[in-house]
């Protein structure tokens, strides 16, 4: 299985090849990382430390995708736009991480432990959209949960993090944490990749908001879950705010069901769910965090889910805290996830 990475410099597209990497893939052949002309003829293998062989980097004008079987996008939206279907007219198979193609209707939007069941045939299109990072860690929480009755409403709130912007986004917050702590005025810091300066600081803003004042993520995190869930009419409610932290998203998460639920309920069945973490409301079970979640290779391929409990005003709504990697979880394990789901049809 030959294997295409585009944006393979970026944060995103240096996790799937770390993934690779570790084998996470049976039977990879060819590792074509694609990026802009700046970066042609990188050794990434060499740069990250894998023992994966992986081909040097090609620019973006100049890449081939004949006998490419796997396209994995990472490089936004206008990229995706542009050269995803030139990937799937060659015969490869796309895994778009963009916003582009989500809420197409004959574009699959996956995650493969909530709807395995879209990829049992192979998208019209060559097309598979991997959702937004925060939707990823919310639907997989949500999933087990609809074995305790029919979910009515989602109210989340979001706390994400700085590798969302990017390597520009991790670099604006190491120099402007950097600068403040050397004395600098914080009046006098620049609006840069987060729209205000994020070091020591909360945005409550993450894209441009519509007339209606709702953020892009806000509307992603209200379309998206509905289309992976098969619930078009759920009612979900977001705020979506850019927190201070390098790695990792959080949520708080208020889920309203038709009829009365227990915090013992859905703690066994999230605990009965494979790839998540859950945490017990014993003191001693603690809560998840996003620093130590992404700091263990073995905890960032999990989504982490704990403060269980009840809405005291409302029997039939529960509380949960969810955090993930969103790097890991929340793209790049997911995209190959969705290659590997391929992977086990006769289609692919």
């Amino acid at each position: 299985m030959d294997i295409a990475v585009i944006g393979a410099t970026g944060v995103v597209g240096r996790e799937c090849l770390a993934l690779l990497d570790g084998g996470i893939l049976p039977d990879v052949g060819r590792v074509l990382p694609v990026a802009s002309a700046g970066s042609a003829g990188r050794d990434l293998g060499a740069e990250q430390g894998l023992d994966l062989k992986i081909e040097p980097v090609v620019a973006l004008e100049d890449v081939d995708p004949a006998g490419v079987d796997i396209a994995i996008f990472s490089a936004g939206a206008p990229i995706s736009t542009r050269l995803a279907p030139v990937f799937a007219a060659a015969g490869a198979l796309v895994v778009d991480n963009s916003s582009a193609f989500r809420m197409e209707d004959d574009v699959p939007l996956v995650v493969p432990q909530v709807n395995p069941q879209t990829l049992d045939s192979r998208p019209a299109r060559g097309i598979v959209a991997n959702p937004n990072c925060s939707t990823i860690q919310l639907v997989r929480a949500l999933h087990p949960l609809r074995a305790l009755g029919e979910i009515d409403r989602v109210i989340v709130s979001s706390y994400q993090s700085a590798s969302g912007g990017g390597l520009r986004g991790l670099e604006e917050l190491a120099d402007t944490t950097r600068a403040l702590l050397d004395g600098a005025d914080p009046a006098a810091a620049r609006p840069g990749k987060f729209g205000q300066p994020l070091a020591f600081n909360l945005i409550p803003e993450i894209g441009l908001r519509d007339a209606d004042g709702h953020s892009h993520e806000e509307r992603k995190l209200r379309r998206e879950p509905r289309k992976i869930m098969g619930m078009p009419e759920l009612r979900v409610a977001a705020t979506a705010v850019r927190v201070a932290v390098v790695n990792g998203h959080s949520e708080a998460v208020h889920v309203s069901f038709t009829a009365p639920v227990s915090p013992d309920d859905a703690l066994a069945a999230l605990r009965a769910t494979p790839g998540l973490r859950v945490y017990g409301n014993d003191p001693a079970d603690g809560y998840p965090m996003p620093q130590p979640v992404c700091a263990s290779p073995t905890e960032r391929r999990l989504v982490h889910v704990g403060r269980v409990r009840a809405d005291e005003d409302d029997p039939c709504a529960l509380w949960l805290w969810v955090v993930a990697d969103n790097l890991t979880v929340g793209a790049a394990l997911n995209a190959l996830e969705i290659v590997s789901l391929a992977a086990g049809k006769s289609w692919l």
